[in-house]
């Protein structure tokens, strides 16, 4: 829902093909993270498995790619959630909302206050309660209002008038935010019963659920406020909920609007803890310097440096970025995550391993052209920002291995 708006324009409606294709992409994927998560049950993730099966330098490159996510995801967040709170007070700036939220989710993670797996079932629950209740708003003006006939009820999937294949395809590239976060179940081998089989069952079905349940939502929303008239610039990022006031009124409005707000703040808080300890982690194997980014509050260990420093980070991107650069600058770094976990599994199934797969190569290479495909139709200014920050992650790496070498030679010598 909060990607909605900007899909939308970019790909002239199509959302729901957007969706659709994407999600081909990322099922393919998941099958491939599911594959490695059997080859290293006890440290799922992607640079593990890239590091291992192709060279420890590209395991480097998808590592510093998922840290720019993790950074990147906080920011989209606050953009959101600043752009939500002014639809219910229009008159404190954005800037304030921006400060606002951005010393909220830091204050949260010094704090070391992380929501229990109760609270968050609860909050899925009532948000699941929220898109039930949208639908039934939805369904009723679309039969009572809008009152789509014959080739109407198609136009979301392919409209002639509208159709571009390349704004599809960019649209698609954005469009993948959608299911970012599914990766993560593969780094739970070691809590699950059978990891071997269902670690790959709960990754292709969560991409699946999140495909259809998404492409329901879009397929809506689209029939309700038809591609035809654009959102405009001021209201884009919250479309969704715009929609909702369509449709609904205003209750729907604010309900969805307060919805979407504390789901993004979660998210927020959540992604701004995952990336102080993946720069944490960084930090003690020496990948990034150990003194600063190392270092662990004594009193309720936590990496207070990484989280002051994401927290100046988010509020500077919370300025300098849209929702929609940040969220292709944050899909660059997937694809790359992406396009590594399927190399390595093709290498692993193919050329190495002694279990038999289907498809062993079809599969990853499969996953790899659409990922690839999908990737080249991010902005310009998407791929050159990522590509700056992988030779700045390239920089770091021979800096650091230098200074490895350096202290090496030192201890030699005495």
């Amino acid at each position: 829902m909060g990607i909605y708006g900007v899909v939308s324009n970019a790909a002239r409606g199509h959302v729901v093909t957007t969706i659709l294709i994407a999600m081909v992409a990322m099922l393919l994927t998941a099958v491939s993270y599911g594959r490695m998560a059997r080859i290293y049950p006890s440290a799922g993730s992607a640079y593990t498995y890239v590091g291992h099966e192709i060279h420890p330098m590209a395991g480097y490159v998808v590592g510093w790619s998922m840290l720019m996510d993790y950074m990147l995801n906080p920011i989209i967040c606050v953009i959101w959630s600043s752009a939500a709170a002014q639809n219910i007070l229009p008159q404190v700036p954005y800037a304030a909302w921006v400060l606002a939220f951005v010393i909220l989710l830091t204050g949260l993670n010094l704090l070391g206050v992380q929501a229990s797996s109760r609270v968050n079932a609860l909050l899925a629950l009532g948000m699941g309660i929220v898109v039930v209740v949208f639908l039934g708003y939805a369904i009723r003006y679309i039969a009572l209002v809008a009152r789509p006939t014959g080739y109407a009820w198609l136009v979301p999937f392919y409209d002639p008038a509208r159709f571009n294949a390349h704004l599809v395809l960019h649209g698609t590239s954005l469009a993948v935010l959608t299911y970012i976060g599914f990766d993560g179940i593969s780094t739970m081998s070691e809590e699950v019963e059978n990891p071997r089989r269902n670690i790959m069952l709960a990754t292709v079905l969560t991409c699946l659920a999140i495909g259809l349940l998404s492409a329901v939502e879009v397929y809506v929303a689209q029939l309700s406020w038809p591609a035809a008239v654009p959102f405009p610039e001021n209201i884009v990022d919250t479309a969704y909920v715009q929609v909702a006031l369509r449709v609904g009124g205003h209750f729907l409005f604010q309900l969805l609007n307060a919805t979407l707000l504390i789901a993004n703040l979660g998210s927020g808080i959540a992604a701004q803890f995952g990336a102080s300890r993946l720069l944490y982690g960084m930090g003690r194997a020496n990948a990034l310097p150990r003194g600063f980014f190392g270092a662990v509050s004594v009193r309720n260990n936590i990496p207070r440096n990484n989280v002051v420093l994401l927290g100046l980070i988010t509020l500077g991107g919370s300025f300098l970025l849209t929702y929609e650069k940040g969220a292709e600058l944050l899909n660059f770094g997937a694809f790359i995550a992406f396009i590594g976990v399927n190399a390595a599994a093709f290498i692993h199934y193919k050329f190495r391993s002694r279990e038999k797969v289907h498809f062993p190569a079809a599969i990853p290479l499969a996953g790899i052209a659409i990922c690839t495909f999908i990737w080249f139709n991010l902005s310009r200014n998407a791929k050159l920002l990522g590509a700056v920050w992988i030779i700045v992650g390239l920089l770091v790496y021979l800096l650091m291995r230098g200074r490895r070498a350096a202290d090496s030679t030192i201890e030699d010598a005495f």
